[in-house]
């Protein structure tokens, strides 16, 4: 799903654009290559899909479905932050929307951990890589300046 909201401001060749702007900045040398960010979303995506999976299988109740919001609100946020950093090219607005995911997909741990720990587990690499690209947005803010 976050990548149906992201598409139209993707840096692919199909968004000449974007994709020259994105190549400019000036990035730090932990970036990972362009290559492995696909993979990792979708490992991420495919833990997240089991996870939701989980928790729709449960009874409906508050922790349930409290950590079924949180998971909405990353998913959605997850696009939002995209259309940030490539769509408007906000790297400040984009740092604070990631900071924000990585709050939002802890709280989704959190909530999810009261229900089913296999789908709480299933979001811990999301936090790890949200945390990672708050890390990286920032950094990259810093030197474009």
């Amino acid at each position: 799903m976050p990548l149906l909201l992201s598409r139209s401001t993707s840096p692919t060749p199909d968004h000449p654009r974007i994709l020259l702007w994105y190549k400019a900045l000036r990035t730090p040398r932990y970036k990972p290559p362009d290559l492995a960010i696909p993979i990792a979303w979708t490992a991420i995506e495919s833990a997240m899909a089991v996870a939701a999976y989980r928790l729709l299988r449960r009874r409906p109740e508050r922790a349930r479905n409290r950590a079924l919001a949180w998971l909405g609100v990353n998913i959605v946020g997850i696009g939002a932050w995209n259309r940030l950093f490539f769509g408007q090219r906000s790297l400040s607005m984009s740092t604070v929307a990631a900071t924000a995911l990585v709050a939002s997909a802890a709280s989704y741990v959190g909530e999810a951990r009261r229900v089913d720990r296999a789908a709480a587990a299933a979001g811990v690499p999301l936090v790890a890589w949200l945390a990672f690209a708050t890390v990286l947005t920032a950094d990259i803010w810093r030197r474009n300046r």
